[in-house]
């Protein structure tokens, strides 16, 4: 699994909690771990119907919400709104997905530069995609998400983006994916290439 706090993957080992519950026909038990790398511990409820054996289901009950380590490079409002959606996703993934189509919106406007007259998200990324304006990588991503979300069929996805509506299996990840991509592509790329450069100047006797 990968961890909630700092998503390094791990080989998890659990303790069990001495605690069952029984509510109308179904047991809950409670087991524990802790990450090897951060040393949180992850707290997990298993949910198992008396009446219909292996068929359990399973919920994280700490943490409440699994993190994606974030850069510090990357600014506001655009961490805020990632990490909202981040923390939302296991409750809602329709809440989460409007979160970061909202933060898609705001980014591909004010970094990317991008100004349609149709205002909306799909023609904005079929923008970005045909002006080349990030690396191929990111356009395909960028093109999965708009076929993935179904976009044209889906009109407040495209002008009123941060409203809360249906989503399509895996897309509010590929969402939070594809805005990882773009953070890195617009802040953390760029802030480290100024460090380096900065580096270089000093070494040299550059002002």
């Amino acid at each position: 699994m990968k961890c909630p706090y700092c998503a390094v993957e791990f080989h998890d080992k659990w303790d069990s909690v001495p605690s069952s519950l029984f509510d109308a026909g179904w047991m809950l038990t409670l087991r524990q771990t802790t990450c090897p790398k951060c040393n949180r511990v992850v707290l997990m409820a298993d949910k198992f119907p008396l009446n219909r054996p292996g068929t359990q289901s399973a919920l994280m009950l700490y943490p409440h919400g699994v993190l994606r380590p974030l850069a510090p490079e990357v600014p506001e409002p655009y961490a805020s709104l990632f990490t909202e959606a981040t923390l939302t996703l296991s409750d809602s993934p329709r809440a989460s997905a409007a979160l970061s189509r909202r933060c898609l919106q705001q980014i591909i406007r004010e970094q990317a530069n991008v100004s349609v007259p149709s205002k909306k998200l799909s023609d904005e990324i079929q923008y970005v995609i045909d002006n080349k304006l990030v690396p191929s990588h990111l356009a395909e991503s960028l093109h999965g998400l708009r076929e993935i979300g179904n976009m044209a069929a889906h009109p407040n996805k495209n002008k009123a983006t941060g409203e809360i509506v249906e989503v399509e299996s895996g897309e509010a990840d590929w969402t939070l994916d594809t805005l990882e991509g773009l953070f890195d592509f617009f802040f953390v790329e760029p802030a480290k290439t100024a460090a380096r450069k900065t580096a270089l100047n000093a070494k040299l006797g550059r002002s």
